[in-house]
Order: C-alpha cells, then sequence, then structure tokens
C-alpha cells in the first residue's frame, strides 16, 4: 500500500502560469485533467456568509474542501494532509482558502458547528476535518463513500491493475 502511495504523489501538479479572474485557478496533472479548483476570494466582501451561500459552496461539486491555504500550497499541516489523501484517492474537488476570508472561515464554522479547519464535503454532507478523513483513508471508508457519490478511487483502480498483473505472470 506504501508503494502505491508515493506512486500516485509522485506525479507533477502544475499551476496555471497567470490566474485568470484572480478569484480561482484550476491545478491540473501533465495529462491535463482538472484535480481540484480552489477560489482564493471567495465572498471577498467581507460580509458574513449566510447559510444560503454556504448551502451553494458545498454544492459546487461532488468533493469541496474548506482549507487554510490552497492545495498547490497548504499553510497547515492538517490541511496539507487533506490535500495529500484527496492526491493518493485521485479526487477531483473545490478547494477554499478560508484565510484569504475571515467571514468563510467562520461561516463555515458555524455552518458545520464544527470548530477546526480543514472541513470536508461529500456530496454536499459534512465528513469531517483531517482526523476524521485519516481515519476513513485509513480503514477503507472513504472508498465506499466516494463510490456512493460516483467516484472511484485512484488507490482502486492501481490495486486492480496490480492484481490482474500479478494473474498475468
Amino acid at each position: 500500500m506504501n508503494r502505491i502511495c508515493q506512486s500516485l504523489l509522485r506525479p507533477s501538479y502544475r499551476m496555471p502560469a497567470a490566474l485568470t479572474g484572480g478569484a480561482s485557478a484550476s491545478a491540473t496533472t501533465t495529462s491535463g485533467s482538472i484535480l481540484c479548483r480552489f477560489f482564493a476570494a471567495d465572498a471577498a466582501t467581507g460580509a458574513a456568509v449566510d447559510k444560503a451561500t454556504m448551502d451553494k459552496l458545498v454544492r459546487t461539486n461532488k468533493v469541496v474542501v474548506f482549507m487554510k491555504g490552497n492545495p498547490q500550497a497548504p499553510r497547515c499541516g492538517f490541511s496539507n494532509a487533506v490535500v495529500q489523501i484527496m492526491r493518493m484517492h485521485g479526487v477531483q474537488y473545490d478547494a477554499h482558502d478560508v484565510l484569504q476570508n475571515e467571514s468563510l472561515r467562520q461561516g463555515v464554522k458555524d455552518y458545520t458547528d464544527w470548530p477546526t479547519i480543514p472541513q470536508v464535503f461529500i456530496d454536499g454532507e459534512f465528513v469531517g476535518g483531517c482526523d476524521i478523513l485519516l481515519q476513513m483513508h485509513q480503514s477503507g471508508d472513504l472508498i465506499e463513500e466516494l463510490k456512493k457519490v460516483g467516484i472511484v478511487s485512484e488507490l482502486l483502480n492501481v490495486e486492480e491493475a496490480k492484481q490482474q498483473d500479478d494473474k498475468a505472470k
């Protein structure tokens, strides 16, 4: 399993040369598929982020992460751990940088009644923070939760390919 994780973390992730629009960007693999979109200026007006706005944000993608920093430059170890787990599973997700907007940071905490960041949502439902996601990853429950929303974990694809290679030998 460790070899699988290492091989998935090796691909080069690049940032677009120019962030057009200033509010969002996409990180892509060298093959061109989008892994995540991050939003640096969510609700930049400074106004309180209400429940309706949060409902809309958590439903923009099947997986949404509110984190410190962005997927290419996490600003805390817990956010970095969530990003690494998402990369291992090959999950496409939206990321919102709560350090760019204090009202978004407080808004997501109020929305979930959960005091810490990062916060992960799958199919609009709050899953938890880094500790819960890590536990789900280690137990295999994350693969099952992703399956429920139509996402096939890259870890499953790698494991199936390995098993097929072993049978062929």
